[in-house]
């Protein structure tokens, strides 16, 4: 019995490695931590748990892309901008 979630997970999967690439702690520390993370839920069969844990990843993407949006930010107004302080 196939799982239809599988293309899915593969895709957060490769979406997540390529968020990773940009990581400030490095690509390998990224890495590990989300292969870890994947192989730990890897024998998870409830559909319905697949699901609270991909809707988790997309949650993870949307806070990753705010961290780099934000530091990205933080560059061009420091780039621009004095501290007027």
């Amino acid at each position: 019995m196939t799982n239809p979630f599988k293309g899915q997970v593969i895709h957060l999967y490769k979406t997540l490695l390529h968020l990773g690439r940009d990581y400030p702690q490095g690509f390998t520390y990224f890495r590990q931590r989300l292969k870890a993370s994947f192989m730990k839920n890897k024998d998870v069969t409830d559909p319905e748990k697949i699901q609270k844990l991909l809707a988790r990843g997309d949650f993870v993407i949307k806070e990753i892309q705010a961290l780099y949006f934000l530091r990205k930010y933080r560059a061009i107004k420091k780039r621009y901008y004095d501290d007027e302080k």
